[in-house]
């Protein structure tokens, strides 16, 4: 009895593992737009590439928000949120955020990539003189470009990270350091590397 036990245990456990270590959503995706190429399906192939495509695109944006920074001392951070927009919606914007909080202060990180609206943005950002025309003052943090914006207790900062990524840091009841605090606590050459 205890060795048909042990039998069906290991079955079930080959089984859960095989599964596992079977193709992904991706690799399956794009199987089945083959197949249906093949097949003369061109509908079936094209909506299966749409999927795979959707698929990476959700990939991409849990890369970017394992890449937040954490909370600096005394901070708190909020669950990340992403979002990975269809081809048909937004061009495809690949999207991550989290926000931070101490007492009525706040400051949101945001990863923008993949967006059509982003050309206007670069554009903008690699013009120094349509950035300083913004009230915002051009600077570096960390070897990027940064167009700062700090007014009483609240503040922007918008940097380009490898001319394909938007990053924005927002902050409510802040000093301008604490601001730029959390710009210095982003890895760029990551960010970089990740596009």
């Amino acid at each position: 009895m205890k060795s048909s036990a042990l039998v069906a245990v290991l079955a079930f456990s080959l089984a859960s593992l095989s599964q596992a270590l079977r193709a992904d959503d991706v690799i399956d995706s794009v199987d089945e737009a083959m197949q249906a190429y093949k097949a003369g399906d061109y509908a079936t192939a094209a909506a299966s590439l749409d999927v795979a495509a959707q698929l990476i695109r959700q990939k991409r944006a849990e890369t970017f928000t394992a890449l937040l920074p954490a909370a600096p001392s005394g901070w708190t951070a909020e669950d990340s949120t992403s979002s990975a927009a269809g081809a048909a919606m937004l061009g495809g914007a690949v999207s991550a955020e989290r926000q931070y909080n101490r007492g009525d202060s706040s400051v949101t990180v945001k990863l923008l990539t993949d967006s059509p609206m982003l050309a206007g943005v670069m554009m903008f950002m690699n013009n120094p003189v349509l950035m300083s025309s913004e009230s915002g003052k051009l600077e570096r943090i960390k070897g990027q470009k940064a167009l700062f914006k700090h007014q009483d207790d609240s503040g922007e900062i918008n940097i380009v990270v490898g001319g394909a990524m938007l990053v924005t840091i927002e902050g409510h009841g802040v000093t301008a350091a604490e601001l730029k605090s959390f710009a210095e606590a982003i890895d760029f050459a990551k960010l970089a590397a990740a596009l």
